[in-house]
């Protein structure tokens, strides 16, 4: 028994823990951490429900309503209101459209006769002048003087010929008692006649010394009130151009500060438009045209207006003719340069 006990012993096995190599357990402690984190994912990605916000489904909610309702009250509004309400050319009746510009026909920049300092300038832009109003006045010294000049000169030419028609009268007078006395000699009397024919001489170019006096006088006038600038016609100002202190001349007389105008005067009477229409439709504008005519300042307001005349002439560059077109009602609204579209009436 004892023999058998033995073998037995001999035969079990010796589960006694032997320490593993370190290698060995640092990756069995890897894996054992990778599985914890694969299983804890797939847990959350399965398991875990995206928490509802009861605050973005009411906004949401409350989003759509508001829409629908404006959708409804914009749907109500386009059945009660037209669509557009801003009015638009006569297309039906329109043969042909274009555009341009509002022109005057009667426009002056008013400047001085003679080169002279500025004294005074009496308008302003925007200011309505008529016919003759004074518009500026230049420093006028020197041409006063020189009218006064020649005033005094006409005064002194009409006392010589006051002088020389009393010594004619006087020379006549002696004339006549020489020759009717019979004991004058004829000496005496061909010196008398002589006298008297040598005063009339006189006495005319006297008169024609007086004629010359009063075109000087006349010239010296005309040259004092050139250096009064008067408006040529009646219109508005649209531009001043100089001021008193300055220098004004018919051109530039030499430097940038001398003037060569005063001011700018529109004849508002004689605004018109003008367009440019291209060759090819040109057949289609005859005068006395009818033709309605929208500014851009003023979209909502149709003007009637009528071809006045067809320019007899092409724009080689751009293949059009200019075409004047008549404003039939004038209005203070309307001015120089705005821009304007027109519609050819059939």
């Amino acid at each position: 028994m004892s023999d058998k006990s033995e073998l037995l012993q001999s035969l079990k096995i010796d589960r006694t823990e032997q320490p593993e190599p370190s290698g060995m357990a640092l990756w069995k402690v890897l894996l054992i951490v990778i599985i914890s984190i694969a299983i804890t994912i797939w847990a959350t990605l399965k398991f875990a429900t995206p928490p509802t916000s009861s605050s973005s489904i009411s906004s949401t909610a409350k989003n759509d309503k508001l829409a629908n309702t404006a959708v409804q009250k914009t749907s109500d509004t386009s059945d009660k209101k037209p669509h557009s309400t801003q009015p638009t050319l006569s297309e039906a009746s329109a043969i042909l459209n274009s555009s341009g510009y509002i022109t005057a026909r009667r426009m002056a920049t008013v400047s001085a006769q003679v080169m002279g300092l500025i004294t005074e300038v009496t308008v302003e832009e925007g200011m309505t002048v008529t016919e003759g109003q004074i518009l500026a006045t230049l420093d006028s010294t020197l041409a006063k003087t020189n009218y006064e000049l020649a005033v005094a000169q006409l005064e002194v030419l009409e006392a010589r010929i006051n002088s020389i028609q009393a010594n004619l009268t006087e020379a006549q007078e002696n004339n006549q008692r020489i020759a009717s006395n019979s004991f004058s000699s004829a000496s005496e009397k061909s010196k008398a006649l002589a006298q008297m024919r040598s005063l009339q001489a006189n006495l005319e170019s006297a008169k024609a010394d007086l004629k010359v006096a009063h075109l000087d006088v006349r010239r010296q006038k005309e040259r004092l009130d050139d250096h009064t600038i008067r408006a040529p016609f009646s219109g508005v100002v649209t531009v001043k151009a100089a001021q008193p202190g300055e220098i004004v001349a018919p051109s530039s007389a030499g430097g940038g500060f001398t003037r060569t105008g005063i001011c700018t005067i529109v004849d508002m009477e004689s605004l018109e438009i003008e367009v440019d229409v291209n060759e090819s439709f040109i057949g289609r504008v005859y005068a006395g045209q009818p033709v309605e005519a929208q500014l851009d300042a003023y979209p909502d307001w149709t003007i009637p207006a009528s071809v006045i005349a067809i320019i007899p002439t092409a724009d080689r560059a751009k293949a059009t003719v200019q075409v004047r077109i008549k404003i039939e009602q004038p209005d203070p609204k309307i001015l120089p340069d705005m821009g304007v579209k027109v519609a050819f009436q059939k």
